[in-house]
């Protein structure tokens, strides 16, 4: 069976590469940037430390901070007017996934045009992105790297899967420096992202060689520096190691793609809200559960780069061990134990399940399910 490797054509990590990435970024010509982040970045003077730091290498910039939490088609529309208004030939997303997904709707749509709806699933694009250079300020999503957009469509409430070639960025910058600000709740819950992707790529049905040496090796990373980062967020080389971790795990799952994880996620974010992170934290260990029947030999090498001693364990026995060191690992970091504590209402999952069904990133999953199974694991999650 063919594969194929999708990653940006430039990586630039490591602390303080920003320099580096403004040089680069000048010496692709480009003369004016539209810059994508949130608000709180915004209000903190990152996205205007970044907009001198261009104008230093001669290239103008105006900033759209209306990429909220779990960016919507309104967000995409409104970055999308402002582009258009300014007349600018590139785009630098700054942030976490949030800024970065929504950049890359607006990229999207800027270059073939249309409604952000229309690229919904798998490739439906024709032409590529208007450029997008991604700064990194987040080890989670790897969303800098891959080829997910993740929207919102609050009309429906679902989160659109976006899966398409044209929306991997020209340029990724991860430097830790950028992450330090990061507060202990959003950096347990991007490391049990990256965690989650990882995983998840390891047992998909797509992996491959390549896809298993990353995720395993973004594993061990996690398993060794979550906590600390999450303890000591000062800690310069526990977040260069997340860092490098979550990339890892985004060039396992860009190519590898994801499960029931990330498909059920979807839709607790897209019902509630919620974020994404924190979901696929708490949804991880029920649906290994729910694969170790199929998985269990793989499971078991993820309980191994968790740190778990399986020598002599069968591979269902190394399967149960990686969901405890899971649970162990959240719990470590403060993760909600449950749903119910997030908010969701046991009413309302059969629209949830029946919605994850028709997310793209359950395809992959190792074991199918239909619509009861789905509502079973989300019931054993509350």
């Amino acid at each position: 069976m063919s594969s194929t490797f999708f990653i940006p054509a430039v990586n630039i990590m490591g602390i303080d590469c920003l320099e580096e990435a403004m040089v680069a970024i000048r010496n692709y010509g480009f003369t004016k940037a539209l810059i994508v982040t949130d608000a709180g970045l915004a209000k903190a003077g990152v996205a205007t430390a970044i907009a001198e730091k261009l104008a230093m290498q001669d290239i103008d910039s105006v900033i759209f901070d209306g990429a909220k939490p779990n960016p919507s088609i309104a967000n995409v529309e409104a970055g999308l007017a402002l582009l258009s208004t300014s007349q600018c030939d590139f785009i630098v997303s700054l942030g976490g996934g949030s800024p970065h997904d929504c950049a890359k709707g607006i990229a999207l749509c800027a270059t073939n045009g249309g409604h952000i709806r229309d690229y919904e699933g798998v490739d439906q694009s024709t032409k590529p992105q208007l450029p997008l250079v991604a700064i990194n300020t987040t080890a989670g999503t790897a969303s800098e790297m891959t080829r997910f957009c993740i929207i919102t469509d609050e009309s429906r409430h679902v989160k659109m899967a976006i899966v398409d070639r044209n929306v991997t960025p020209l340029l990724s910058v991860n430097d830790p420096a950028l992450m330090v600000a990061m507060p202990k709740g959003l950096t347990a819950a991007t490391g049990m992202d990256a965690l989650t992707h990882a995983i998840e790529a390891y047992v998909s049905t797509a992996a491959n060689p390549i896809t298993d040496a990353c995720a395993i090796k973004a594993i061990e990373l996690i398993s060794a520096n979550l906590r600390l980062a999450v303890r000591d967020g000062s800690d310069l080389q526990a977040r260069e190691n997340m860092a490098y971790a979550q990339f890892l795990a985004g060039m396992a799952f860009n190519n590898a793609s994801l499960g029931f994880v990330h498909a059920m996620a979807h839709q607790l974010g897209g019902f509630y809200d919620l974020p994404h992170g924190v979901c696929n934290a708490v949804l991880l260990p029920h649906v290994q559960t729910f694969n170790a029947v199929v998985s269990a030999e793989r499971l078991s090498h993820v309980a191994h780069a968790l740190g778990t001693d399986i020598r002599g364990m069968s591979a269902e026995e190394g399967a149960q061990a990686a969901i405890v060191a899971i649970r162990c690992l959240a719990q470590d970091v403060e993760i909600p134990a449950g749903l119910r504590e997030l908010g969701a209402k046991l009413q309302d999952i059969p629209v949830l399940a029946a919605n994850a069904l028709k997310d793209a990133c359950g395809l992959t999953n190792p074991r199918a399910a239909d619509q009861r199974q789905i509502e079973e694991i989300f019931r054993s999650a509350f």
